[in-house]
């Protein structure tokens, strides 16, 4: 029987759009399909032992792309997306799919119908148009100047004209092609694709007149495939573990201000640094190590500190693990909006951070019941959902 030929495409701007498609590579029966994976190059030990064929993809690197959310400017301009749509379309000749599915790589909204290639696109709920949210203004210049609750107003009040300039370069790039525009609304410009798969569930992120092209898949945890260091069998007994990891997205700075904050408490710290930052002076009561098993460190945790993006947050909460977000960039309060109204962690503000709050804080999610036990809640939901299960019945139907 010839095998599906799947191309899963990362835009590696961050870790998590890497980490999400090997997570669901590793999921489908290689008896069925022939996996492929297109990323940008640097992610080399995250193949390691991977069963499927890698294709070199260029993305923006992961400085352009935090700044322009630091400073709440548009990502992506218009001759990087038609830059990327030529791109594409060399890998979809040279890999010919059977069907290509995207993680954040908005070109493919482009490429994917030029190539006449089956569409799936992967995203988290919180960006869908027909899931509402609660906008808080992330860490922009205009809250850094401004009381927050007036930045807040004011955000609320310009996110719509925001949303509309940062979906004008890929409309421009659809004009080009004889495409229609999609409008004025960024969710819109995130979410086409001719089948959607949200990263999330229903229970955490409702939707309300959710068409039948959008599904949800469910949570897509990842670990990275990393030795464990030496400590991790030889950890002190009789205290509590704290599991920090504050990702690739912007807020690593400050895992020194965590650890300090973390230190007089009588717990454990295990902290991952995504091998780009420097923890300062490591306090005694923690043991730091470039990258931990995500997966593991939260289910030895009683609290995971992390910056509110959803990999972290999923993996704790799947652990039935209460979350500390300490977000930065949209996408991470819109993540932590849905833990929050779980019940399940508590938010702080990464340009706001001061460690006695932040100390108040995870002591108050260590000891109180209640975060614990909505946390509980919500891995009882998560466990009905088979990422890799609903991955693979879509794919039938659409080579049914």
């Amino acid at each position: 029987m010839k095998r599906t030929k799947i191309l899963f495409v990362a835009e590696a701007v961050t870790l998590a759009h890497v980490g999400r498609p090997l997570a669901l590579a590793q999921t489908l029966d290689r008896h069925r399909y022939d996996v492929h994976l297109a990323c940008a190059p640097g992610y080399d030990m995250f193949f390691k032992g991977r069963d499927l064929t890698r294709w070199h993809l260029h993305s923006i690197s992961s400085a352009r792309f935090l700044a322009a959310l630091a400073a709440g400017k548009p990502v992506y301009d218009t001759g990087t997306l038609e830059q990327y749509v030529l791109d594409d379309m060399r890998l979809l000749q040279a890999v010919r799919p059977d069907v290509v599915v995207g993680d954040f790589r908005l070109s493919l909204s482009v490429s994917a119908r030029l190539a006449e290639v089956p569409y799936v696109g992967l995203i988290n709920a919180y960006w869908s148009p027909y899931v509402q949210q609660h906008y808080r203004v992330p860490a922009i210049p205009l809250a850094r100047v401004l009381p927050l609750p007036l930045a807040d107003r004011l955000f609320n009040l310009v996110r719509p004209f925001a949303f509309a300039l940062h979906s004008r370069p890929l409309n421009r790039v659809r004009r080009a092609y004889h495409m229609p525009s999609l409008g004025r609304d960024l969710r819109r410009i995130y979410t086409d694709a001719d089948r959607v798969l949200y990263a999330d569930i229903p229970e955490m992120f409702p939707a309300f007149d959710l068409p039948l092209t959008h599904s949800y898949l469910g949570p897509v945890t990842w670990s990275p495939p990393t030795e464990l260091p030496l400590w991790w069998e030889k950890l002190p007994g009789g205290r509590d573990i704290v599991y920090v990891t504050l990702g690739s997205s912007g807020q690593g700075g400050l895992l020194p201000v965590v650890l300090q904050a973390l230190a007089p408490l009588p717990v454990t710290v295990l902290a991952a640094t995504a091998g780009k930052v420097d923890p300062g002076r490591v306090p005694d009561n923690a043991r730091v190590a470039d990258y931990l098993p995500g997966e593991q460190a939260a289910r030895r945790s009683r609290l995971v500190i992390c910056n509110g993006g959803s990999p972290t947050s999923q993996q704790a909460l799947a652990a039935g693990v209460p979350v500390l977000g300490i977000a930065g960039n949209l996408d991470q309060y819109l993540n932590m909006d849905g833990v929050l109204r779980a019940g399940a962690g508590a938010l702080l503000r990464s340009d706001r951070l001061v460690e006695k709050q932040l100390r108040t804080t995870a002591l108050r999610l260590l000891e109180q019941p209640e975060p614990r036990a909505a946390a509980a809640l919500v891995a009882q939901q998560l466990q009905r959902y088979d990422a890799g299960a609903r991955l693979a019945g879509l794919l039938a139907q659409l080579q049914g």
